[in-house]
C-alpha cells in the first residue's frame, strides 16, 4: 500500500504543474505572441532586447508567473508580468491572458506613439517622392 493520497490537494501549483515548474523565456514571448516565430524571440533575448527582472536572460530561462519581463522592440517597449503560461500558440485574445501590462508601460507606450505621430506629420504621406520646390522648403526648415 502507497502512503501517498490520491485524492487532490486544492494546490494549483503542484511540483509536478507546469506553472511551478516555469516555462523557457523564448516559449514563452512566443506563446504570448510578442514575437512571430521562436527563433526570432530567441534572437531578440540574445540581442538584449528582453530582460529579466533587471537583468539580460537567455533564451532558456525559466519564467514563472509573477516574473516581470520588459522586451523592446524598435521604438515599442512593453514591461508586463507574467500571470499565466503555456504550451501552445493561442489566438491573440487568449495570449493577452498570460501577461498583464503595467501602467507605466502603457503610458510610456502611449506618450512614445504620440511623439512617432507628431514626428510625421511634417509630410502628408502618399504624395510620392517630394518635388523640387518641396525639397528647397524642407531645406529652408531644417537650414542645410
Amino acid at each position: 500500500m502507497s502512503s501517498k493520497s490520491s485524492a487532490p490537494t486544492g494546490d494549483s501549483a503542484s511540483p509536478d504543474s507546469p506553472a511551478s515548474q516555469g516555462q523557457r523565456l523564448d516559449k514563452w514571448l512566443w506563446a504570448a505572441r510578442f514575437f512571430k516565430t521562436r527563433s526570432l524571440a530567441s534572437e531578440a533575448i540574445s540581442g538584449g532586447k528582453v530582460h529579466v527582472g533587471d537583468q539580460r536572460a537567455k533564451p532558456a530561462k525559466l519564467v514563472r508567473p509573477g516574473a516581470r519581463i520588459r522586451i523592446r522592440r524598435g521604438p515599442v517597449e512593453w514591461e508586463v508580468i507574467v500571470q499565466g503560461i503555456s504550451k501552445q500558440r493561442r489566438p491573440a485574445p487568449e495570449a493577452v491572458l498570460l501577461y498583464q501590462e503595467t501602467p507605466e508601460s502603457i503610458t510610456d507606450r502611449e506618450k512614445a506613439a504620440e511623439q512617432r505621430r507628431v514626428e510625421n506629420t511634417e509630410r502628408i504621406r502618399g504624395l510620392g517622392r517630394p518635388t523640387k520646390r518641396d525639397r528647397r522648403r524642407l531645406s529652408d526648415l531644417t537650414g542645410r
